[in-house]
């Protein structure tokens, strides 16, 4: 009996598992991006978050016709993926830094978008070449 006990809480277990390993997996979706695009979009670090599990960079874009300066949120990978595969570093960029982000723009037009890489003073971070 105490055999049958412990390979069905093993199968709960087990079962438990993988219920909860598909959602993590897809845990988020690009759709809201256009990926058929890439546009450069030219400002200065606001903030610069290093952390899972997709970094953010807010940027200050000066306004329309010397308006004020927007604020545009751009989602970048994980620290993981952008460290190993992309040179980038927690040092990468810094509040102040004036930079050019390469981005995959949101379908709806708002500001903000999927980082693809960034320059600063004219260097790309990253080994991804920006089209």
């Amino acid at each position: 009996m105490r055999r049958l006990s412990f390979s069905i809480a093993a199968s709960v277990t087990a079962a438990a598992v993988l219920l909860a390993a598909g959602p993590v997996a897809a845990h988020h979706s690009f759709a809201m991006f256009n990926r058929d695009r890439i546009v450069p979009v030219s400002g200065t670090v606001k903030a610069f978050q290093w952390a899972n599990p997709h970094i953010w960079v807010q940027l200050l874009v000066p306004g329309k016709n010397g308006g004020p300066p927007v604020e545009w949120s751009i989602e970048g990978g994980s620290v993981n993926a952008l460290g190993r595969g992309g040179g980038w570093k927690r040092s990468s960029l810094k509040v102040g830094d004036k930079v050019v982000v390469y981005i995959h723009p949101l379908k709806d037009g708002q500001t903000g978008g999927e980082l693809v890489n960034a320059s600063v003073n004219g260097k790309l971070i990253g080994p991804e070449e920006v089209n």
